[in-house]
């Protein structure tokens, strides 16, 4: 534990120990702690952004993700050099150059039960920047067995919310805000509904300072609050949650005892056939130019296959997709893709689960074939 700041360090942070909550023994209070946020993208930039400059000490951050010129609209954290390269190295570079003071511990992997544990123990505060429940869920488990505060944010076109979950705090845990998974294709994610740009940077700085309020001993901890931001209407409203006591986790009689679980298991939130059929973006092209008599869908929604699309494809987006099939007949070849091939990998398993039998998966989606072109 380092006991004293340098000339550097105190010049570097000035306007931090002006502020008598704060001072030089809060200044110090954040150089020797750590954070560790769980994915380099919307929320996480702005939040390790704003962490690295206000002097925490060690950031860990966790992701296995490559930059791709559609994030540059919100994750501010990478530029346009950086397309195609891990977002581990990029986020690497840009904080170190945010602050050569911080040390930043990248975890090229994808957080998952197997790691969670042992990637989260000993750091103070967990910083969740993720897109999917199931990763929700585990950051809210692997904080409550490691006893540490989970700093929670989510975005949803105009809309965004943040909260701290911390039970041994005295207060609920995300699964007593959401008890269950929900149905796969119910909630959107960003890359299916999309998200203002700036939407992101607010809600990453309001987990930003969560966190550093926990460490400083600072303020109230919204321990029971969840805030919700509503940009069109310029307007925060705060939400209360109860600890649940029959919650599975942090209730009175939890069935829950790692954080290996139902939800957590499922990092996809796709409960895929093993035996799904799947064709790569090659093999389409191939069909698709031979007097093709198959079905080719797009479960992308409308936006996105307005940008792009594939010659030939039909229009039916994921979460329409189990009310549209007495539209597709058992008879012919069909073929899904999506962005990327999550949500198609779904909608095959949908229609398998229906009686279809002769259904494929375009393997990497609209993304591998814009690729090849």
């Amino acid at each position: 534990m380092t006991e004293s700041l340098s000339a550097a360090e105190l010049l570097r942070y000035s306007r931090h120990v002006l502020i008598p909550a704060v001072g030089e023994a809060g200044q110090l209070r954040l150089k020797n702690a750590s954070v560790l946020l769980v994915g380099a993208g919307a929320l996480g930039s702005p939040a390790a952004l704003y962490l690295a400059a206000a002097g925490v000490g060690c950031l860990g951050i966790v992701d296995s993700d490559t930059v791709d010129a559609s994030n540059l609209q919100r994750q501010i954290l990478h530029g346009e050099s950086w397309i195609g390269k891990p977002k581990l190295e990029s986020a690497v570079a840009r904080l170190c150059e945010v602050n050569p003071h911080v040390v930043v511990e990248p975890y090229p992997v994808r957080f998952t039960p197997a790691n969670a544990m042992e990637i989260a123990a000993g750091y103070d505060v967990l910083v969740d920047g993720s897109d999917n429940f199931p990763t929700r869920f585990l950051t809210n488990d692997a904080a409550f067995f490691l006893r540490m505060p989970l700093v929670h944010g989510a975005i949803h076109r105009f809309e965004g919310q943040t909260g701290v979950f911390a039970p041994h705090l005295g207060g609920p845990c995300y699964r007593c805000l959401l008890p269950e998974m929900p149905a796969p294709g119910s909630v959107p994610s960003c890359q299916e509904a999309g998200v203002l740009g700036v939407l992101p940077g607010i809600i990453g700085s309001l987990q930003a300072m969560e966190a550093l309020k926990i460490i400083l001993g600072i303020g109230t901890v919204p321990l029971g609050q969840l805030t919700a931001y509503d940009a069109l209407q310029s307007r925060f409203r705060m939400v209360k949650i109860h600890r649940d006591p029959y919650c599975r986790l942090c209730g009175n009689h939890p069935d829950i005892h790692g954080v290996s679980n139902f939800e957590t298991n499922d990092l996809t939130n796709c409960q895929t056939s093993t035996t799904m059929s799947s064709i790569t973006t090659t093999e389409l092209r191939t069909l698709l130019a031979d007097d093709f008599q198959g079905v080719l869908i797009d479960v992308r929604e409308p936006g996105e296959h307005a940008i792009s699309w594939i010659e030939g494809s039909r229009l039916i987006p994921l979460g329409t997709l189990k009310d549209q099939l007495h539209t597709l007949s058992k008879d012919h070849d069909i073929y899904i893709h999506c962005k990327s091939g999550m949500r198609s990998a779904k909608a095959v398993d949908l229609l398998l689960n229906h009686g279809f039998t002769r259904v494929s998966n375009v393997e990497g989606g609209i993304d591998a074939w814009l690729k090849e072109q």
